[in-house]
């Protein structure tokens, strides 16, 4: 163990690396219930997602820790699943099958992108104070997912302000109002009580704070009865309803996933080009999913690598000199970019690295021994689910508002006082947390990085790369406005 991950040389322990590869997971646990739900809506069977989600995010992430030896886990993307169900499904009108094989091609695409070292250029060629204006930007998007899954937040749209979606969706515009939530309800109470705790073992030095909070937290809403004991969703302080899962035979399940499995080939790919007038709509399509995806995990690599030391300067150095997979950078980007295409044969939109990753980092993960832990806990998900869904969003949230404040230092490096540096900067990070999308963020940066530099008459030291990357946002943007 010691030898395959080298912990001694990445100054960690067997210790350290379960209890933040078990951190990683229980801050990501959610998708495995919500990912059926979303996708379910499109016709897919809810129990054939529910595995096809444990099983892509089992595989993607021990990819990541057995190739790459990196403490990163992957699952279906928030996000994306919901492009893949309302814009792809039920806007453009592509069949569940046809779209499953739409992410498969993305998948590939990545995979290629990713061979040709292109993926590891567009890295090479994002300036420093946007590399870590990006790290900073991850940290309030992920305090910003931890107080929303703690429950802080309520959103007040008014009438004419939104509209509702076949599917019982709801969509605001910029009309909804955000506030803090009344502390009166047992939940926002709950919660206060758990980032509370978590703040005091963190700021002590407690060993293992992070993990040990949420057990503690967990036994507390277990034995004050703020969870149902019967493991039936009851009044349920966590955000997910888990009673369809639980009522859901395994058999059943297994069954379910045998129909979908592989009907991303079967069914997807021959449906896709049929119709010739429909390439370009299916090109674009693809096209959109793979430039969110890539920079999805673009962004997550550089705001938590770089800062917890997980990619040096080292490693930084071998990215751009190496030949083929010899940095952990490089290995990592290829295993992130085979796990789209493996989620999308299971039958589930992209898998991609999840930024929930950064709770286990921040409670000391440094190696891929953390993956191998959270991808062993995706698996024995198939036969836990139920006691996993009893730990609620209350206790989990804490870990992300913690680590999202620890990732806020990145932004010293950047000269707030130099507008040039400052706008890209503040862009990208304000885009990320309330656009709800690293890729958007990264878009935003990239954006007024260009303008601020043509203003300056700077534009010969922006990189081709950049140049075309801002490029094909600005294009996404209007190919998602067509749509």
């Amino acid at each position: 163990m010691l030898k395959l991950f080298k912990l001694k040389e990445n100054g960690t322990t067997v210790r350290t690396e379960i209890i933040a590869g078990l951190t990683t997971f229980f801050a990501m646990a959610y998708i495995m219930f919500v990912n059926p739900a979303m996708l379910s809506q499109t016709g897919l069977k809810s129990g054939a997602v529910f595995l096809a989600t444990l099983f892509a995010s089992a595989v993607g992430t021990l990819v990541m820790a057995l190739f790459a030896n990196v403490p990163y886990a992957q699952a279906p993307g928030m996000g994306l699943n919901a492009f893949f169900t309302y814009t792809v499904v039920f806007g453009l009108g592509f069949s569940p099958a046809e779209a499953l094989a739409m992410v498969f091609l993305c998948g590939i695409i990545n995979i290629l992108i990713t061979v040709t070292k292109l993926r590891k250029h567009i890295i090479k060629s994002i300036p420093s104070s946007l590399q870590h204006a990006i790290g900073g930007g991850i940290g309030i998007f992920v305090a910003y997912i931890g107080l929303k899954n703690a429950g802080l937040f309520t959103f007040t749209a008014d009438p004419g302000t939104y509209s509702q979606l076949d599917s019982g969706t709801v969509v605001a515009n910029s009309g909804i109002v955000p506030a803090l939530g009344t502390f009166n309800t047992t939940g926002i109470i709950f919660a206060v009580a758990c980032i509370v705790l978590m703040a005091v073992l963190v700021v002590k030095k407690v060993r293992g704070a992070i993990f040990v909070s949420i057990v503690i937290s967990t036994v507390a809403a277990v034995f004050l009865s703020l969870i149902d004991k019967g493991l039936g969703g009851g009044s349920g302080l966590a955000i997910v309803d888990i009673t369809n899962i639980q009522q859901t035979n395994l058999g059943t399940s297994f069954a379910e996933l045998g129909e979908t499995f592989g009907i991303a080939f079967k069914e997807g790919v021959p449906g896709l080009f049929e119709n010739a007038a429909r390439i370009p709509l299916v090109l674009m399509t693809i096209f959109a999913f793979s430039l969110s995806d890539t920079f999805d995990t673009i962004g997550t690599f550089i705001g938590t690598g770089r800062k917890s030391g997980i990619f040096d300067e080292k490693d930084m150095e071998a990215l751009t000199a190496s030949k083929g997979f010899r940095s952990k950078m490089d290995k990592a980007l290829f295993a992130d970019s085979i796990a789209t295409s493996v989620g999308a044969v299971f039958g589930t939109s992209n898998t991609t690295t999840y930024v929930e990753s950064a709770a286990g980092i921040g409670a000391g993960g440094r190696t891929g021994l953390t993956s191998l832990v959270t991808g062993v806990m995706f698996l024995l998900s198939v036969f836990l689910a139920p006691y996993i869904g009893i730990v609620p969003s209350q206790a989990t949230a804490p870990a992300l508002i913690i680590v999202g404040v620890m990732m806020l230092s990145s932004f010293a490096e950047i000269k707030w006082s130099d507008v040039e540096e400052a706008i890209p900067a503040f862009f990208a990070s304000i885009f990320m947390a309330f656009a709800y999308s690293i890729s958007y963020g990264i878009a935003a940066g990239f954006l007024f990085y260009c303008i601020v530099k043509i203003c300056k008459g700077k534009a010969k030291e922006i990189h081709p790369i950049l140049w075309t990357a801002t490029g094909l946002f600005i294009l996404n943007f209007v190919v998602l406005a067509i749509m």
